[in-house]
This record gives C-alpha cells, structure tokens and sequence, in this order.
C-alpha cells in the first residue's frame, strides 16, 4: 500500500500581499519545500489542490455580494482561474508535485476531495487507483481548506496526519479546534522534525 503528501492550497492569495494572505504563509511554503527536499522520496504521490474560482458569477455565494464577506461562508474575491493569486506560491517547488487538483469551480469547495484533477478524475479515486492508503497533509489555511480535505480523507477510509508545523492558520484559535478536530475523528497530528525513527501512527516510519 502506498502513502501521499496533499499540499493544501499553497497560492499567492493565501500568502502575505494576497486577497486572503495569512501572515507567514511564505515561511510555511518555504518549510514544505524544504520538507520535500529531505522526504519526496518516501512518498509514492504528491498532490497539490487549489482553489480556481470562475471569474464570473459569485461561485454560488462563496464570493461575497454588496453586504460583504463574513469571512465563514463568504469571501472577497480571490483565487480567481488563471490570475497571479490563483498560481503556487513561487516558493513551492513543483517540480516534486505528480498531480493537480482544482477546487471551487464555480461553487464553494473547501476540501481538495471536492477538486478534479487535470484529467477530471475526483481525488479520491486517483488515491484508490494508487492503493494510496496514507495521507499526509500540509498547506494552508488549518481552520479551512486543511481542516476540510484532512476530515474527507479520514471519511474516505484513509490514514490521514497533518503536520503541524508545515500548516498555518487564520484565527490560531479557530486553527486549534480544527486539529483537535481531526484527531476527534481518527486522524492524527504531529510536528515534521520528530525524533529519527519514531514511528508517524498507522505505519511509516519517518
């Protein structure tokens, strides 16, 4: 059986100067490729989903109207197909990265689970045909797009970690609640830079 790093969402607009940015996003792209660099190799899959928003149309009400964002359901315009604050944050190297997933394509999409791939496959078979059975999930946000695909990936039947020092959130609070979440529901979470050796839960050891 195989395992699979799912980058969440690493894009411009989610980083500092973006629609969305979060601050310290650039230092957690920086950490994932540099996560990447050391332990690509003990991956079979790597993933990376981002939201693509149609430019018209307010994405079945993901974009905010006249009364403006609540900044739970509704959103200021961002990530929109094919503009600058839709691309990887440069930092990202692609170059580790087998398959792609948009999400939110004309409708609100939080988990990369509800994306397709570049050939319209869902995410959750391309990890079935893969005999993927371990998920490991970084990116951003924790209180939104990580939380979403980590809780669809341990609906899926899969062995899902998110590592916590590789994810970043909006609200620190909101970000808390939503790794307690996940381990609520049988996931797991930890920090990357664990003792050589120690065993991550459901198998590989890191």
């Amino acid at each position: 059986m195989a395992r699979a790093l799912l980058i969440t969402d690493v894009q411009n607009d989610f980083t500092e100067g973006g629609a969305l940015g979060i601050d310290g996003g650039t230092a957690v792209v920086e950490r994932i490729t540099a996560f990447l660099r050391r332990h690509a190799g003990e991956y079979d899959l790597v993933v990376a989903s981002r939201d693509w928003h149609d430019a018209d149309g307010d994405n079945g009400g993901h974009f905010a109207g006249a009364t403006g964002p609540d900044f739970r359901t509704s959103w200021p315009v961002h990530c929109v197909a094919g503009t600058p604050g839709a691309e990887y944050h440069p930092a990202l190297d692609l170059s580790f990265v087998d398959v792609h997933v948009r999400k939110g394509q004309g409708e609100p999409a939080y988990s990369a689970f509800e994306g397709t791939t570049d050939t319209g496959a869902d995410l959750v078979d391309v990890f079935f045909d893969r005999d993927v059975h371990a998920v490991d999930v970084v990116g951003i946000a924790t209180d939104h797009c990580v939380r979403a695909s980590a809780l669809d990936g341990v609906h899926a039947g899969l062995d899902v970690f998110v590592y916590e020092d590789l994810v970043i959130g909006v609200d620190p609070a909101a970000s808390e609640a939503a790794l307690d979440e996940v381990r609520d529901e049988g996931g797991h979470t930890g920090r990357s830079d664990m003792d050589e050796g120690r065993q991550r839960p459901g198998g590989a050891v890191l």
